[in-house]
């Protein structure tokens, strides 16, 4: 009789313990199904490209669309496009939409030159920025702002890199006085690529060249060459160059040696072209006629009269047709 209780006895511990772990299994599955369906269906996030490119003077939009954990949100909204950093650079755009509301009205607009594409209701922020100049090159940062009933907020981290590319355009060249009456010139120019710079001028060559100081601008578009010694009157011309285009600006010395030492004159020509050269030609005559008043030439002249003795005589000889002036003999 033991035999079989025992046998008894242990079914049914067998049994309770089969039992519970059929039960935790189940239980387990079905709390995994449930976080499931509580997660939200969304959450936030934005795309954006990592750069666009475009050229100066022309448009570039910049892409920027989102997703939010709030379903079917319809409360007050603001649109924020921020440069240099994220969370803390400066906005170069703003824009608020009222509850219910589809238009989202600009408040600011930096230059008058950034424009929202997107809507912002439809997750869309998109922008478009207009005549674009070399110092729009840099990242900007999408950010949407939720009010009312829900405060939240999201805004892009690593933002778009926004690259302008630019033909070389020179922004200055000039002439500058050095001591023991030397000169040397200095050639500025901006381009994306920064451009090369090359000079060329009297005793230089076509293919003369001076070492580039550069780039002058934080962004690095501009760069500056020196010629350190103009060593002979004529013309230098600067050349700037990159993969987009070259431009080129020339400047002529002329020397002249007036009473007071060396002095000078720069003209460039770039864009002065014929009339410079005129205006060359007028300023060397007037050189020619100061030298020609400071040095004047001696001649061969008659003598002066020789003082008489009376005074009679010289007021006569001064005045022949004058009445005659009365004398006092001592």
């Amino acid at each position: 009789m033991e035999g079989p209780f025992r046998l008894l006895a242990c079914l049914v511990c067998v049994i309770p313990v089969g039992s519970f772990v059929r039960t935790k299994r189940d239980t387990t599955r079905s709390l995994l199904d449930t976080e499931v369906h509580s997660a939200p269906a969304q959450r936030w996030s934005m795309q954006v490209p990592a750069e666009v490119s475009a050229a100066a003077g022309e448009a570039a939009v910049l892409p920027c669309t989102f997703t939010h954990p709030h379903r079917h949100y319809d409360g007050p909204l603001t649109a924020i496009w921020r440069s240099g950093e994220p969370y803390a650079g400066p906005q170069v755009f703003r824009c608020a939409a009222a509850r219910g509301s589809e238009l989202c009205q600009t408040a600011l607009s930096l230059h008058g030159r950034f424009r929202l594409l997107g809507n912002p209701r439809r997750n869309d922020l998109s922008l478009r920025i207009e005549r674009l100049a070399l110092a729009d090159d840099g990242r900007y940062f999408c950010r949407v702002e939720f009010a009312g009933d829900v405060h939240d907020r999201y805004e892009s981290r690593h933002g778009i890199r926004l690259r302008v590319t630019a033909a070389p355009r020179i922004v200055n060249i000039s002439v500058l006085p050095g001591p023991a009456h030397a000169f040397h010139a200095l050639c500025t120019a901006e381009g994306e690529p920064p451009p090369a710079l090359a000079w060329s001028g009297p005793a230089l060559g076509s293919n003369g060249s001076a070492g580039v100081r550069g780039p002058a601008q934080d962004r690095g578009h501009q760069v500056t060459a020196e010629l350190p010694a103009l060593a002979n009157d004529g013309r230098y011309t600067c050349t700037a160059s990159n993969s987009l285009g070259r431009a080129e600006a020339s400047v002529y010395l002329f020397r002249f040696r007036g009473a007071s030492g060396a002095s000078a004159i720069a003209l460039p020509l770039g864009a002065l072209g014929l009339k410079a050269l005129l205006l060359l030609g007028v300023l060397a005559a007037l050189a020619a006629a100061r030298r020609r008043l400071e040095h004047p030439v001696t001649q061969d002249a008659p003598p002066w009269p020789q003082a008489q003795e009376s005074n009679y005589e010289n007021l006569s000889q001064m005045s022949p047709r004058g009445p005659r002036a009365a004398t006092c003999s001592p």
